[in-house]
């Protein structure tokens, strides 16, 4: 059974008096330990895509099943811990907390599940902040930090939980190639030892080197995979 399956999905926005078709009927599925990109132009669905298999956004229509459960049918409570305990995210806004520091940022998730010890969060939280080249910025908040930093804290937040499931939009897009290139290399390690499933939508090249799978989107709809 996939890990993820979407079947003729449909999503709508109302823009004024006029209806739009952000999906139109998406066909998907991805397996345990993908290694995915989605490929498009703007405005062709890829983060709409996104947000519906995160929870963060509802399906018009469809069915969208995660790990054999219908997340249409659940419940905001159910759909919230689903995006807690199995899915990380990388926003292209980077979507961090102003007043918290960077180890603040990252061990935010862990906090949330009120299981793990504060020595335990904190040890997890440097670990990630380690991995992704921030060290000396852990007391740092986000306002003193460049763009490409704060994205890599928005990685080390995602990938802080050991979430089974990744979801990246543009994640490389504030990074020099190096950095971008240190971090896609995290990420595949992450995938190679842990299965951890991991979904891009992306411009970059460097990114679709790393794709094991690619899907190709266009008005709403999967022309290629």
């Amino acid at each position: 059974m996939p890990l993820i399956q979407l079947s003729n999905v449909t999503k709508e926005y109302a823009l004024g008096e006029t209806q739009v078709s952000a999906l139109r009927g998406v066909d998907f599925s991805v397996d345990q330990g993908d290694f995915l990109s989605i490929i498009g132009p703007s405005g062709s669905g890829k983060t709409t895509l996104l947000n519906i298999i995160g929870c963060i956004d509802t399906a018009s229509s469809g069915s969208v099943m995660i790990s054999g459960k219908e997340i249409t049918q659940m419940s905001d409570a159910e759909r919230t811990d689903l995006r807690l305990y199995k899915i990380g995210f990388i926003f292209q806004t980077f979507n961090l907390i102003a007043v918290l520091d960077v180890l603040e940022n990252i061990e935010f998730p862990l906090l949330l599940m009120n299981k793990y010890s504060k020595e335990e969060v904190r040890k997890r939280a440097q670990e990630l902040a380690d991995a992704v080249g921030l060290t000396q910025y852990t007391h740092h908040r986000p306002s003193e930090l460049s763009g490409g930093q704060r994205q890599r804290v928005a990685i080390a937040r995602a990938l802080v939980s050991n979430p089974d499931i990744v979801l990246a939009d543009e994640p490389t897009a504030n990074l020099d190639s190096q950095t971008g290139a240190t971090i896609l290399e995290l990420m595949k390690h992450l995938n190679t030892t842990q299965k951890t499933t991991f979904i891009f939508s992306t411009h970059d090249a460097e990114v679709l080197q790393y794709a094991r799978r690619i899907v190709k989107i266009k008005d709403g709809r999967i022309v290629e995979s």
